[in-house]
C-alpha cells in the first residue's frame, strides 16, 4: 500500500496528474496591514484603527476623528489636507467619496461633494490618493461613503483595492446592518474594518447588534437629522454613551453636530472619541483659495484636539451644554 508523503504544509494539496501539487503561497499585499487569519486557527491581527485607540487609551487621551471630502478643493489639496491634519493632532481621517445624493448630509458637505464631483472626483481616484497619502503619513484612514458607489465598483475588487490602497476602515452610511453581510464578508477578508453607527433612536437590542458587528470602533450618532453645525450639544447624549457602554467595550466616538473645541471636549469626558465634519468642511470652502489654507485647517484642527489630550477616563457623566458653537 502506497503512503501519502509527508507534508510539512497544513493547506490541502491541489492535484494534479496524480502527484502532490506544492502548497499556493498567500498573493502579495501592496497594504501594509497584516492579512486576514483563515480557517479560524488565530483571532484576527490587530489593525491600525486597533493599534490607534489603544495607544491613546495607554496615554490617557481620547482620539480627535476629523472628515474632509475627497476632492474639495482638488485631490491634491485633500492630499496636503489630511497630512496636515494629521501633522496637528488628527487621530484617524475619514475621506469622504462625493455622492451625487448625500441623503445624510447637511448643506455644507452636500456643497463639498458637488464641488468634488464636477472636478472629476470619483471613488477610484479617491483610492488612488488613498495610495500616495499612505506613503505620506501612517494615520488611520476610514472612507466615508454610501453604498452606491462601492456596489457599482464591485464589492470584492472595491475590498480589495482600498485594502491594497492603505484604507483601513469603511463607514457606510446608508447601509443598514440587515443587508451588510456581502459587503461585511468583503472587507473583513480584505482585513478592512467596516464600522458601524448607532443611532439615538437604536433600541438597546439593536444597539448590541450594531457594535457586536462593529470594527474599529463604533460610530455614535448624537443626533436625530443630518450632518452639520449645532450651537448645542444633545442633552440625553450621556445617557446615549451609557447605554452603549453596557452592551460594548469597544472604542465608542461620537459624530453628527460635534464642532467646536467645547463640543469635543464635552464628548471626551463621555466617550473614546470625538468626530469632527461639516466645521472643517465649512473652513476649507471659505477658505479653498487662501495661500494659507492648509495652515488654517490645521490651527483649528489643533485646537479641536487640545481638550482630548490627557481627558481623563472615558465614560464619565458629562452635566450641562458647552458654550454656543461658532
Amino acid at each position: 500500500m502506497r503512503t501519502q508523503p509527508k507534508r510539512s504544509s497544513n493547506r490541502p494539496p491541489t492535484a494534479r496528474g496524480g502527484h502532490t501539487a506544492p502548497a499556493p503561497t498567500e498573493p502579495k499585499r501592496s497594504s501594509n496591514r497584516p492579512p486576514t487569519p483563515r480557517g479560524g486557527l488565530a483571532p484576527p491581527a490587530p489593525t491600525r484603527l486597533d493599534a490607534t485607540f489603544a495607544a491613546l487609551r495607554a496615554r490617557g487621551e481620547r482620539a480627535l476623528v476629523t472628515y474632509v471630502t475627497a476632492g474639495d478643493p482638488s485631490l491634491a489639496g485633500t492630499r496636503r489636507l489630511v497630512v496636515e491634519a494629521a501633522r496637528r493632532g488628527a487621530d484617524v481621517v475619514e475621506l469622504g467619496v462625493p455622492f451625487s445624493d448625500p441623503l445624510a448630509d447637511g448643506p455644507v458637505i452636500q456643497r463639498a461633494a458637488a464641488r468634488a464631483l464636477a472636478a472629476g472626483t470619483t471613488l477610484a481616484r479617491v483610492l488612488e490618493t488613498v495610495a500616495t497619502l499612505r506613503a505620506e503619513t501612517p494615520v488611520p484612514l476610514v472612507l466615508m461613503t454610501y453604498y452606491n458607489p462601492v456596489l457599482a465598483f464591485g464589492l470584492k475588487a472595491f475590498a480589495r483595492t482600498a485594502a491594497d490602497a492603505g484604507v483601513d476602515g469603511l463607514i457606510v452610511v446608508d447601509l443598514p446592518l440587515e443587508e451588510a453581510d456581502p459587503l461585511d464578508a468583503e472587507a473583513l477578508a480584505a482585513g478592512l474594518d467596516l464600522i458601524q453607527m448607532v443611532a439615538p433612536t437604536s433600541p438597546p437590542a439593536r444597539a448590541r447588534a450594531l457594535a457586536r458587528r462593529s470594527r474599529g470602533f463604533v460610530y455614535v450618532v448624537s443626533l436625530t437629522g443630518i450632518t452639520g453645525e449645532r450651537r448645542e450639544l444633545p442633552p440625553d447624549l450621556a445617557a446615549q454613551i451609557r447605554t452603549l457602554r453596557l452592551v460594548t467595550t469597544k472604542p465608542v466616538c461620537v459624530g453628527f453636530g460635534v464642532s467646536t473645541p467645547a463640543h469635543v471636549a464635552a464628548v471626551g469626558g463621555l466617550a473614546d472619541g470625538a468626530a469632527v465634519g461639516s466645521a472643517i468642511v465649512r473652513l476649507i470652502e471659505q477658505h479653498a483659495g487662501a495661500h494659507d489654507l492648509v495652515a488654517r485647517v490645521g490651527d483649528f484642527v489643533a485646537s479641536l484636539k487640545q481638550p482630548l489630550r490627557g481627558a481623563g477616563h472615558a465614560g464619565e457623566v458629562w452635566r450641562g451644554s458647552p458654550p454656543p458653537g461658532r
